[in-house]
């Protein structure tokens, strides 16, 4: 027995567009088996990124946080380097995010995180990427 998909939701086109301008790619819930990237596109971009009271801004930097605690450095790449390419923060930046959060989630878990900020502006300075942050 194979489960019928969940129809597209009205905020389908809203919560790729914000999935676009959190991480400057976007997926199509349609090209992708099951309905698990449906609801994350729908309803976590379409709904919960946009909603008001936090700033894009502001919800990376909970993102950032919550990712860090959890040890989840495949997924703190990906917002290092949206925040990087945004011009959210600065490289300076993303490494001061680290040393502080190494106080709040421990030591072998900012190792991790470390490891994922160094990547990823390694990955940017070998491409030319220039250092356009908040802070610059």
């Amino acid at each position: 027995m194979t489960a019928e998909r969940r129809p597209p939701s009205p905020d389908r086109a809203a919560g790729m567009a914000r999935m676009q301008e959190v991480y400057n790619f976007s997926v199509d819930p349609e090209a992708v088996p099951g309905d698990f990237v449906a609801y994350t596109v729908d309803h976590l971009f379409g709904d919960v990124w946009g909603r008001p009271g936090l700033s894009l801004f502001e919800r990376r930097m909970v993102t950032i946080g919550v990712l860090a605690a959890l040890g989840k450095t495949d997924l703190l790449d990906v917002q290092f380097q949206s925040a990087l390419d945004n011009g959210e923060l600065s490289e300076d930046q993303v490494r001061e995010l680290v040393v502080h959060l190494a106080h709040y989630v421990g030591w072998p878990l900012a190792t991790g995180a470390n490891e994922a900020a160094e990547r990823v502006i390694g990955r940017r300075r070998a491409a030319g990427s220039s250092d356009r942050g908040a802070g610059e």
